[in-house]
């Protein structure tokens, strides 16, 4: 039986694999990004997908050949959104820097993710309706005041340690953070557009918790293609990096390089293993509240795995205090949305 505190639970989980996965990328050397990101992706988006999709599914390509087309199509293009958003993400970090770009685009993707799905179904005047839409709209407006605050406190954090954006562009970084926002989301609708998907896996016996697993297969095929085309694009025709330079490094170098990338993309996969299991928790009528818990908790691990890092060593007590008081009210938000989800 669904239980709201076992769902919020396990998108804590999930939420805190997103925020941690890129500390090992930050330790890989002499490998230009686009490499790494490659590296990582390969396991996160293909082979952990694959392989766990093998195990849950008796006939692997039996599966995949009886869904309609019209829905792996659907599901594999909201998949290639969700990868363009993914490639914005770093450029929006460029114009606006670290704190203040997580700010907006996070945002953005919670307001859109969380809000469209319901709408294209024809369900947004329900989920207005009652004290159970009352309270998720409370929590998703909480929510936004604490991703503003701890971005504020990121912005301060930033300052106080003299980190400049050497490339900051107020106008460009903010068309840049809106784009990646609304495209991101393309991970949302996704995850609806696959139900039918979910559906199917049910009827052959998978378990709740691992159901909607076999749809990232398709999901995630249409981010990595976006990614891998844009990294390898970069490292075929750029001319500062290269992937023939990056691999002729010492064998030492490439074993911990491909340690550290492979590590980054399984804690990667994991964040959206968990979501699965988070969204089997919380009642199928409240499905678009998965995607509000699962960014605004993301926001509330960064700061406390940034914290326990020493990210904030050095910025002084009062980007800190506002960083606890951001955190707090993330987790209002989600006490919220509880609230909400059994009323």
């Amino acid at each position: 039986m669904p239980s709201i505190i076992a769902g919020i639970g396990w998108h804590m989980i999930g939420a805190a694999a997103g925020a941690f996965f890129y500390a090992p990328i930050e330790k890989v050397k002499k490998w230009s990004w686009e490499t790494t990101w490659a590296i990582a992706g390969i396991f996160s988006w293909v082979i952990l997908p694959v392989a766990v999709s093998l195990i849950l599914l008796p006939h692997f390509g039996a599966f995949y050949a009886s869904i309609s087309p019209s829905v792996l199509t659907t599901v594999f293009l909201f998949g290639c959104m969700w990868g363009i958003g993914n490639v914005n993400y770093g450029l929006t970090m460029r114009y606006l820097g670290i704190s203040l770009g997580i700010g907006v685009a996070i945002g953005i993707t919670l307001i859109v993710g969380t809000l469209m799905p319901p709408l294209i179904h024809g369900q947004f005047i329900a989920f207005l309706s009652g004290s159970s839409g009352t309270y998720t709209l409370a929590g998703i407006g909480t929510a936004l005041v604490g991703i503003a605050v701890v971005s504020w406190a990121g912005h301060q954090k930033e300052r106080a340690r003299g980190v400049t954006v050497e490339e900051f562009n107020l106008r460009k970084g903010l068309f840049l953070a809106i784009l990646c926002g609304i495209f991101s989301s393309g991970m949302s609708f996704a995850i609806d557009a696959a139900r039918p998907m979910a559906a199917a896996a049910h009827l052959l016996g998978v378990k709740p918790l691992y159901e909607a697993l076999p749809s990232y297969v398709v999901i995630m095929g249409g981010g990595a293609l976006v990614n891998f085309a844009y990294c390898f694009t970069r490292l075929g025709f750029r001319k500062d990096i290269s992937l023939r330079r990056d691999l002729s490094q010492s064998r030492s170098t490439l074993l911990i390089n491909g340690c550290l990338a492979a590590s980054a993309g399984i804690i990667w996969y994991f964040q959206f293993f968990f979501y699965a299991w988070g969204e089997a928790n919380v009642p199928s009528r409240l499905f678009y509240i998965n995607w509000m818990l699962h960014m605004s908790l993301y926001v509330l691990f960064g700061g406390i795995i940034g914290l326990a890092l020493g990210e904030w060593r050095g910025a002084g007590k009062r980007p800190v205090r506002w960083l606890w008081v951001g955190m707090l009210i993330i987790i209002l938000a989600a006490n919220l949305i509880g609230l909400g989800a059994t009323s």
